[in-house]
């Protein structure tokens, strides 16, 4: 099984974190969300798998292109 990287595309504060590790998630299903520019960006868990590690907490500051994720597919 591979490991696929959950990668923000927006700078900015982790306001919300969706699933726990270990979860089973869908491609599509979002994992986190992060604030910008006032409004809450979804981050999508992009194939389905379980979530093998989660690499961000919530109020941690994100750059764009950051994996925020581990899903095991």
């Amino acid at each position: 099984m591979a490991d696929i990287k959950v990668v923000t595309e927006v700078a900015g504060r982790i306001c919300a974190l969706s699933v726990s590790v270990g979860a089973s998630i869908s491609e599509g299903d979002d994992i986190a969300f992060v604030e910008a520019m006032k409004m809450e960006i979804p981050v999508a868990a992009p194939a389905t798998g379980t979530l093998k590690a989660l690499l961000v907490k919530l109020d941690d500051t994100v750059a764009e292109g950051q994996v925020l994720a581990i899903v095991e597919g």
